[in-house]
């Protein structure tokens, strides 16, 4: 958070986000107020946390109202409730408009952060092409394998094994197993 300004400010910016936010589900919600009453016992009592748990009051409402609240019990509770959303919805909070704006003051030209977005949500660089090319040739693979008459694919073992190469040690072991089970019971 920026140091310029303080939590209970920063909540007044940002409650309209948040209330707005699709990401705000009651599931968040509930892990929120559930960590600011468990942890944080002295910021929202038990009393309190049933009163924001209500599943028969609108999560919007729910949440406006804790908002609400917090931003009344001071500073403190304010600063807990960031900490709880930056542990329990790390996207929604650098999406905050509090946290936007303290990014551009510090990299007014954004050249660092958004480097780090591009490399860290890019998984694969070849393509959804890619991706059917290698399905669909393990699909034949497993048809040829599972379905072919017995004579013709006495051999087959010893290449499932070795095309197993490349995978993780986890579906490495299951495609070596069933690669084992196919070749006893022929």
């Amino acid at each position: 958070m920026a140091d310029i300004d303080c939590y209970h400010e920063q909540l007044q910016r940002d409650a309209q986000f948040l209330c707005s936010d699709q990401r705000m589900d009651t599931e968040l919600v509930d892990s929120l107020v559930l960590q600011l009453n468990r942890i944080y016992p002295q910021t929202l009592s038990d009393k309190e946390a049933h009163r924001f748990r209500n599943l028969g009051v609108p999560t919007k409402v729910r949440l406006a109202e804790l908002l609400k609240h917090l931003q009344v019990k001071g500073e403190e509770a304010c600063h807990e409730f960031y900490r709880g959303l930056h542990i329990h919805a790390e996207d929604v909070y650098f999406s905050l408009p509090s946290r936007v704006r303290h990014r551009e003051m510090a990299d007014p030209k954004w050249t660092n952060s958004v480097a780090i977005r591009r490399e860290r949500y890019v998984l694969n660089e070849r393509g959804p092409m890619f991706f059917l090319g290698c399905f669909s040739f393990a699909v034949g693979l497993a048809m040829l394998y599972y379905y072919g008459e017995g004579e013709t694919l006495r051999g087959t073992g010893a290449f499932l094994h070795c095309s197993a190469a490349g995978l993780t040690s986890g579906a490495k072991d299951v495609f070596i197993s069933y690669a084992d089970v196919g070749t006893k019971k022929k």
